[in-house]
């Protein structure tokens, strides 16, 4: 049966780290790559029967580049910090890798947990990414910070999801919010160039966001939880694009953007991986 590795970035997450890797103890091999933890992170981490490589954070692709080149897994998985295997999931990753077929990859779901709550509409599920692949045949995409993969041949879908503990709470959503706005906005200043987002978009993208996850997508049917996550979302846009207008039309051209490698480094260490 073909060996897996699982792949896992980490930086201050002592807090989650036991919970993830006590999920995957079923694989074959476990590359934890810690961009220097101050916490008991990488402790934890070997305990849990991980190999830890330590490595200046510069972004995720590269790291998680690392790890797989350390990895001796014909099959990759990779999952955050903040994730967790449960066992439906984890018998059906076991069946795939075993299957012997063509499949390249699989998309998997995330299950995100908010105050409490399951979130199963809004725009949250099933969120499908590209998580589970040959380590031979896989296609990375490039972003600021979370990078995504595909692969070069078929790929399949798992039915199961995996679960993941995304915000401790409403303060720590919008902390993560400002951040990643900025973030985002950078991303648009390289993607877009020239653009600047004018009254309407600044109006109405909030608005438009809201109704969409809220009414459209069903954001209803999770309760309390289903209305916060909408109008955050709404408040999301709003700082995004007022963000990008400001950088635009008052910043001076030859400023540096919001952020750079430093930021997200500074990022990483508030938030973990």
């Amino acid at each position: 049966m073909a060996r897996l590795s699982v792949i896992v970035l980490t930086l201050n997450e002592e807090r989650n780290i036991a919970r993830c890797l006590g999920s995957v103890r079923w694989s074959d091999e476990i590359v934890v790559v810690d961009s220097f933890s101050t916490d008991r992170t990488v402790a934890i981490a070997r305990e849990h029967g991980a190999r830890v490589i330590a490595h200046e954070y510069d972004s995720d692709l590269r790291q998680r580049a690392l790890g797989f080149a350390e990895a001796s897994g014909e099959w990759l998985l990779v999952i955050d910090a903040d994730e967790e295997v449960p066992a439906p999931l984890a018998a059906e990753i076991r069946e795939a890798v075993g299957r012997g077929d063509t499949t390249e990859g699989y998309l998997l779901a995330r299950l995100v947990s908010f105050r409490g709550r399951w979130i199963r509409h809004g725009g949250w599920y099933p969120g499908l990414t590209m998580r589970l692949f040959r380590k031979d045949r896989v296609l990375a995409e490039d972003a600021a910070v979370h990078g995504g993969y595909a692969v070069k041949g078929p790929h399949g879908t798992l039915a199961n999801p995996l679960h993941h503990y995304s915000y401790d709470s409403i303060s720590h959503y919008l902390q993560k919010m400002n951040d990643y706005t900025s973030l985002q906005v950078t991303n648009l200043l390289r993607s877009k160039p020239g653009y600047v987002p004018g009254f309407g978009k600044i109006l109405f993208s909030p608005l438009s966001h809201f109704i969409r996850n809220y009414v459209t997508r069903r954001g209803y049917r999770d309760g309390m939880q289903g209305f916060l996550l909408a109008v955050l979302d709404a408040v999301y846009a709003l700082a995004l694009y007022a963000k990008l207008w400001e950088y635009r039309a008052v910043t001076p051209a030859q400023a540096s953007p919001p952020v750079d490698m430093e930021a997200i480094r500074a990022m990483k260490r508030r938030y973990g991986s």
